[in-house]
């Protein structure tokens, strides 16, 4: 890091969903202790921070994001004094540790919550119970939708047992939302943000950090609200819940950081997440929604850094995460010739045969051009593997809520969050080790013997050795490169410069020939100075 930049301004940030990265103890379940023997791993990979799914005291209903107590360890992941050594055997070996908080809601196992139903008042007042509306109060408050289907109100029972009120949850009805309006429950996050930070915490990404503030009265949705339309997201109210936690932040030394997931397409609403005493930077889902295209890739890109510009903020890359389809198998079906829509990512489930062969080839292609681009590159665990989005579940083992509350049509988010393969040819991989008295969580293809860590480290032409080579160059070469500047060129090529490296991506379906210049590395072995379909070069620029 130079030229005054900070760490989070640059980074390689590789997202650790710990249920399914290594299960050290053998009980089917990805853990703490399999991390820490990760670390190597990740610090040959060129991980220069880990982004850890929350980890905390959860009944599991969502993965972990329906929390029972936000200052402890789930035993199912380790403990307290395992989280301590983790985070310090991270910092010496270079690699900062963010964790996930999630704000917006508790789990219903959560002690607040389970007091709330018993009656007792302050409890209830952390959360939003209402009664229903109709004559006997058995419809729903208002017509708000879960982010995962069907109505985003449950109904409860009162002491009697007859029905009571209801609560809100804006995502499954295992995750309650909290009333941020209550001071108590500022004040207890508050001391959530400071234990973590105490114990070497580097930061936090917030999960759906546009959400927390409702507005008053709880109002019925219009027919077709915008997001910012949606009385549940981006409410003004929300910057002084970040004002407080920046103080927080700014108090330790070093200074602590946050990453928002906010959803806020108006770049003037997002701005103001941004303002210095706010959060440090926000996730940009650019390069998921857009498909494999030339020029819906550049302008999609082009308005990611427009924006960033305007609202002075670290642009954030990513090709995957743990709420969509790998980018694998999105690149491996036809690809519409814009994007559509924001929603064109997530129509990826099972639509239609995948030629996942073709798919890892743009894959490749795909991680030259995110960590060539400027700012923070976030990879999502696996994809270094070039893993694809497992589709064949059986249906009995699914676990994500979106397939519980789709009515059982939607698929949801398990495809991507398969244990991962490290060695060997036994039942789970290396993710367990041999004397494991469970199956992984989920079940594994048996294809993916082929595509292990340890049958890829040695391989000069696998995803995982492209993925060290591009992120070690890129320290070398890009960190300081200096802004996009675009190259004109064939509608089905995307090509830019910065500083003295040039990054060509051909999305067409013919090869094309490069300008002279020093290759510094090519997705797929060339031909030539020609670049074939669906690969992407760096190249030095001879002036």
């Amino acid at each position: 890091m130079s030229g005054g930049q900070q760490w989070w301004q640059t980074a390689v940030v590789y997202q650790v969903y710990l249920r399914s990265l290594a299960d050290a103890n053998g009980d089917g379940t990805g853990d703490i202790a399999g991390l820490r023997d990760r670390l190597g791993y990740l610090s040959d990979l060129g991980a220069d921070a880990i982004w850890i799914a929350p980890w905390y005291s959860s009944p599991l209903a969502d993965g972990g994001y329906d929390v029972a107590e936000y200052c402890d360890v789930d035993p199912v992941f380790g403990d307290l004094d395992q989280a301590d050594a983790l985070i310090a055997q991270a910092h010496a070996v270079g690699i900062r540790v963010l964790l996930d908080i999630v704000p917006n809601h508790t789990s219903r196992e959560h002690p607040w919550f389970l007091a709330a139903i018993k009656g007792d008042p302050a409890a209830r007042a952390r959360y939003l119970f209402r009664p229903g509306r109709g004559e006997d109060g058995d419809q729903p408050p208002n017509n708000w939708i879960s982010h995962f289907g069907g109505p985003a109100w449950t109904r409860m029972s009162g002491p009697t047992g007859a029905p009571g009120d209801w609560y809100l949850h804006s995502f499954a009805p295992d995750q309650p939302d909290l009333d941020w309006s209550n001071p108590e429950v500022a004040a207890d996050f508050e001391d959530v943000l400071r234990f973590w930070f105490e114990r070497g915490v580097d930061g936090f990404r917030i999960d759906s950090a546009h959400g927390l503030i409702k507005t008053a009265g709880l109002p019925d949705l219009s027919d077709s609200p915008t997001r910012h339309g949606h009385p549940a997201w981006d409410q003004d109210g929300i910057h002084d819940i970040y004002r407080r936690w920046r103080s927080i932040a700014d108090s330790f030394r070093p200074p602590r950081i946050y990453v928002g997931e906010a959803w806020v397409d108006d770049p003037g609403r997002l701005a103001r997440y941004l303002r210095p005493d706010e959060l440090h930077a926000v996730f940009a889902s650019a390069l998921i929604r857009v498909p494999f295209r030339a020029e819906a890739l550049r302008a999609r890109i082009q308005q990611t850094l427009d924006t960033a510009e305007m609202i002075g903020s670290p642009v954030t890359w990513s090709l995957s995460n743990h709420d969509t389809v790998r980018h694998v198998t999105r690149y491996a079906r036809p690809q519409p010739a814009t994007s559509e829509n924001s929603a064109w990512y997530r129509r990826q489930r099972g639509t239609g045969p995948a030629d996942l062969a073709l798919g890892r080839i743009r894959a490749r292609a795909a991680t030259l051009l995110a960590l060539a681009l400027p700012g923070t590159t976030y990879l999502y665990q696996g994809e270094e593997l070039g893993l694809e989005e497992v589709e064949d579940l059986p249906d009995q083992l699914r676990q994500d809520p979106t397939w519980r509350q789709s009515g059982h049509t939607d698929p949801g988010r398990d495809g991507c969050r398969v244990p991962l393969p490290w060695s060997g040819d036994g039942p789970t991989l290396g993710f367990s080790p041999p004397e494991a008295t469970s199956p992984p969580w989920l079940p594994q293809p048996e294809h993916w013997i082929d595509c292990t860590a340890a049958a890829q480290a040695s391989d000069s032409r696998s995803m995982l050795t492209l993925y060290r080579t591009a992120i070690w160059l890129r320290r070398d070469h890009l960190l300081d490169a200096g802004p996009v500047t675009w190259i004109d060129t064939e509608s089905d090529v995307l090509a830019f410069r910065r500083g003295r490296i040039c990054c060509y991506l051909n999305t067409g379906s013919e090869p094309i020939a490069l300008p002279p210049g020093k290759l510094l590395l090519a997705s797929e072995t060339r031909a030539g100075s020609m670049l074939a379909p669906n690969t992407a070069a760096w190249l030095t620029a001879q002036s």
